[in-house]
């Protein structure tokens, strides 16, 4: 089950998860993921991405963040968006988000 989430609402849906992973696709259709902490500053998330997801992104921008949460059988966050390389870090600027519930019970 998911839940939409209003990308205005983001910022205080965030403050719940520090951290989450950019998934991007490497240039063989293989998902490499990079986790990070949340850091959201007008209406996108900055990161220090790695030469492999910057390499990623620069080929192929529309990318995914998924957020865990630290708390076992929460939802998790996922948001699809796109992405840009700037120098050694990653703007992600969301397009969609969602509450995602778990498939266990926790």
């Amino acid at each position: 089950m998911s839940v939409a989430v209003d990308l205005s609402q983001l910022a205080d849906t965030l403050a719940a998860y520090p951290w989450g992973y950019l998934v991007s696709v490497g240039e063989h259709g293989r998902a490499h993921s990079l986790a990070v902490p949340t850091d959201y500053r007008d209406g996108s998330l900055h990161l220090v991405g790695g030469r492999s997801s910057r390499a990623n992104v620069e080929a192929r921008p529309e990318v995914t963040m998924v957020f865990p949460h630290p708390l076992p059988g929460q939802y998790s966050l996922i948001l699809d968006g796109v992405a840009a390389v700037h120098g050694e870090s990653v703007v992600f600027t969301p397009s969609h988000a969602i509450l995602h519930r778990p498939a266990i019970a926790g």
